[in-house]
């Protein structure tokens, strides 16, 4: 009796085709197929920009309780939220679309170890500068707050912009999204070239993390209505004129939107 032998089905080894190899028993193919151009036009400063869809994200930076909420560590040291909860309503706008047209969506917060053995003093420093106060992983008296503490409420998203199932989430515990993390290897993996961020502080993390990107050879679009921060507005202008002298490019939610919405 003969057998016919089952035909080999190709392996994957990889997030997708083009960023792959396809594997069979006898052979490897490490052509990795270039995925499909899908060109956006967006307008931005100081150039108009076009982008390809298919290797861009939008990555979005510390939207979390303990600088965005009420009774989160910035409002336990009297400082007024309001400025960091302006960029929901565009990210919501952003993250909505996106996932429609299958663009990932990046997350990147602050979740420190609760024993603080990878953080320096240095660190400790800046959430503390009199060391009189709640210091990071420690709790806030009279909130839910364990300042940016790993799987504390105050590292959580805010409820509004909650990431969803398919989006990628990543734990920081420095400033910039890239140092001693895991974020290039896993953008590099799906084969991201293109940046659009967001989130906040402007002139803290989402500065660092956006000069970072840059330097790794990213396209990086700076969400000029998707980010904010609680510092003085010379800070914002500061940020705006550093981005499109040197890093990258600024637009806003709705060109992003229009951009989309013509595809």
């Amino acid at each position: 009796m003969n057998v016919t032998a089952k035909p080999t089905v190709p392996v994957i080894m990889g997030t997708n085709a083009s960023q792959g190899w396809t594997v069979t028993p006898d052979a490897v193919d490490m052509t990795r197929p270039a995925p499909q151009v899908r060109p956006l036009a967006i307008a931005a400063e100081p150039q108009n920009i076009t982008v390809d869809a298919a290797k861009s994200a939008l990555l979005i930076v510390d939207m979390q309780n303990d600088f965005c909420t009420k009774g989160g560590w910035l409002d336990s040291r009297g400082i007024d939220v309001s400025p960091n909860r302006m960029p929901i309503k565009p990210l919501a706008a952003l993250i909505e679309a996106f996932r429609k047209q299958d663009i990932p969506v990046v997350w990147v917060n602050w979740g420190v170890r609760k024993d603080l053995l990878n953080i320096s003093p240095s660190l400790r420093h800046a959430h503390n500068p009199r060391g009189d106060e709640p210091g990071i992983a420690q709790p806030v008296p009279g909130t839910r707050s364990e300042v940016i503490a790993a799987g504390s409420w105050g590292a959580e998203v805010v409820d509004e912009i909650n990431p969803g199932t398919r989006d990628v989430q990543i734990i920081k515990h420095r400033f910039s999204a890239f140092w001693d993390t895991e974020t290039d290897a896993i953008l590099r993996n799906m084969g991201i070239k293109t940046l659009f961020i967001g989130g906040v502080n402007m002139d803290q993390c989402v500065m660092t993390t956006l000069e970072d990107a840059s330097f790794l050879g990213y396209d990086t679009i700076l969400i000029e209505d998707g980010t904010a921060t609680t510092s003085p507005d010379y800070c914002v202008q500061a940020v705006l004129y550093n981005v499109k002298l040197l890093f990258g490019f600024v637009t806003q939610s709705a060109a992003i939107l229009k951009a989309l919405a013509a595809r």
